[in-house]
């Protein structure tokens, strides 16, 4: 009877976790609807905020560059590392980890590479690695515009007075539920657009293109991080929630296996004390 006992408690205890993983599969699911609604809203804005501007810097002459597209030999770099607060999202936070370490370790080996963390989680990878310049995992508890903006003010200062040469972010790309897509962005400096560029030349630019692009570049800056961060926001419910439907499921499966296991032993257990009560009986007789 004790390994029945045994059987019960692990039952038990299964049942309890597999409450637990539906709870938190249920929450994330909420959670997951305001998110994908907020990235979806502003998706549409942030492409052709970036559209625009790249058009209009295409038409600028060479010598009259913005100071956030001034390009340097690259000696220091910052990454960007776009995770969550807390963990029980499947790979969702490891798989950022990896392909930061990856930038580090391949593409800038021969650099000197810092970390700018975004998320608990990256913040405590790469604070062993002695890496990090500044934790702003506090931005989750309010994740608005403003707060966004604040961070990528942090940058462009950053990258203006010279402190690094490059600014890349890495992020998970919303793209369902199930599927998030590992992204890595160039924040600073800022791309120009390749081929020709396709302004009206019948335009009136009131004040200057070049004063409009100067103007441009800092919003388009804070909507491209805003829009990263609420990426990844939107993709760790996403992944949260389908990591806790599959360890229900895996819950569910394995309390039938108990049940099936505990039911051949309970048959076992009363077939062995039947067998002992006929022995018992058949001595008696003889």
């Amino acid at each position: 009877m004790a390994n029945l006992k045994e059987i019960r408690n692990r039952i038990s205890s299964v049942s309890s976790t597999m409450q637990i993983t539906s709870a938190m599969k249920m929450v994330s699911a909420a959670k997951l609807k305001k998110a994908q609604d907020a990235i979806t809203a502003m998706r549409p804005y942030s492409n052709k905020l970036t559209e625009l501007l790249q058009t209009l810097s295409a038409t600028l002459d060479a010598d009259s560059g913005s100071k956030y597209s001034v390009v340097r030999d690259v000696k220091n770099v910052l990454i960007v590392s776009i995770t969550s607060n807390r963990g029980l999202c499947g790979a969702f936070n490891s798989n950022i980890i990896k392909q930061t370490n990856a930038l580090i370790k391949d593409v800038y080996s021969d650099k000197n590479v810092s970390v700018l963390a975004i998320g608990k989680k990256a913040n405590d990878a790469f604070t062993k690695q002695n890496r990090v310049i500044a934790n702003k995992s506090e931005v989750y508890d309010d994740l608005t515009f403003n707060n966004v903006a604040a961070i990528a003010e942090l940058l462009m200062e950053k990258f203006i007075e010279g402190d690094f040469d490059k600014i890349v972010l890495v992020y998970n790309n919303f793209k369902n539920a199930a599927t998030q897509i590992i992204m890595t962005e160039q924040f600073l400096p800022i791309v120009a657009m390749e081929g020709e560029a396709n302004v009206n030349s019948d335009y009136i630019f009131e004040p200057s293109k070049q004063e409009i692009v100067e103007t441009l570049i800092p919003k388009s800056l804070k909507t491209q991080l805003y829009k990263g961060i609420r990426d990844s926001f939107a993709s760790e419910h996403g992944a949260r929630m389908t990591a806790m439907h599959k360890a229900t499921d895996n819950a569910t499966e394995l309390r039938d296996q108990l049940k099936l296991t505990y039911n051949k032993a309970r048959q076992a257990s009363i077939t062995n004390e039947i067998l002992e009560i006929v022995g018992g009986a058949e001595a008696l007789n003889n």
